[in-house]
C-alpha cells in the first residue's frame, strides 16, 4: 500500500527527472551550419518578342513579366511614354497598338508579338510635328506636360475611332455616324487624366485637328 510519503517521493523523482531532461536539451539556433540550406530562387522565364515600334522592327529578350510600358521605356529608351499610376487609371502610358489605343502598363510585352506599336516619338518630332502635337502647342493643351504624350496618342486614336463609327457611352444614335462633339470627346478622353486641368484646351486642340468647333 502506497503511503502519502511514498507518493511525495515518487512525485519528487518525476519532477527531478523532468528537470534533468530539460537541462540536457540543446537549443539549435536557426541558420546554423546544421540547418538545411534555403532553396535557390529559380531564374525568371525569358522569352523573345518581335514587334514594330515607330516604323522599325525591334527584337527583345525579356522577363515574361515585363510590361509593354517597361519594355518601351527601359529596354528601348522611348521615355516619351510616361509611367504615371502604373495601374491603368491615369492614361499617361497610352500608346497606339495596331491602330487602337491601350494602357501600356496593363499589358505584357510578350503579348504583342508581331504588333505595330506607335509611341509619341513615332507621331512626330520637334522639327516635324504631327498635327495633333502642333494643335496642343497652339491651344496650350498642356501645362506640366507629363500627361501630354498619352493625351496626344489617345486623341489621335479617338479621331480614328469616330471616323470608323465606333460609338461611345454618350453616342445618342447608334445607327448614325459618330460625330466629333465636345460631349463625345470628353467621354472618349475621360481615361486620360490631366492633373493640371487643361481639359478645355485639350478639347479645343482635338476639335481643331478634326476641323470642327467644340
Amino acid at each position: 500500500m502506497q503511503t502519502p510519503g511514498d507518493f511525495d517521493l515518487s512525485r519528487r523523482g518525476v519532477l527531478a527527472g523532468g528537470a534533468a531532461s530539460v537541462a540536457a536539451a540543446t537549443i539549435v539556433p536557426i541558420g546554423t551550419a546544421g540547418a538545411a540550406p534555403a532553396p535557390a530562387s529559380p531564374a525568371p522565364p525569358i522569352a523573345k518578342v518581335r514587334f514594330e515600334v515607330n516604323g522599325a522592327p525591334r527584337e527583345l529578350e525579356l522577363d515574361t513579366r515585363t510590361s509593354l510600358l517597361d519594355a518601351l521605356r527601359e529596354h528601348l529608351q522611348l521615355t516619351g511614354t510616361k509611367k504615371g499610376c502604373d495601374h491603368g487609371q491615369c492614361g499617361a502610358c497610352t500608346v497606339i497598338v495596331d491602330g487602337r489605343r491601350i494602357n501600356s502598363c496593363l499589358t505584357l510585352a510578350v503579348m504583342h508579338e508581331g504588333d505595330t506599336i506607335t509611341t509619341i516619338e513615332g507621331l512626330g518630332t520637334p522639327d516635324k510635328m504631327h498635327a495633333m502635337q502642333a494643335a496642343f502647342v497652339e491651344h496650350d493643351g498642356y501645362q506640366c506636360g507629363y500627361c501630354t504624350p498619352g493625351q496626344i496618342c489617345s486623341a489621335v486614336a479617338v479621331l480614328s475611332e469616330i471616323e470608323a463609327g465606333v460609338p461611345s457611352h454618350v453616342t445618342r444614335d447608334l445607327t448614325a455616324a459618330a460625330q466629333v462633339t465636345a460631349p463625345e470627346l470628353r467621354e472618349r478622353m475621360s481615361g486620360n487624366i490631366c492633373r493640371c486641368g487643361a481639359y478645355s484646351n485639350i478639347i479645343d486642340a482635338i476639335t481643331d485637328v478634326a476641323g470642327v468647333k467644340a
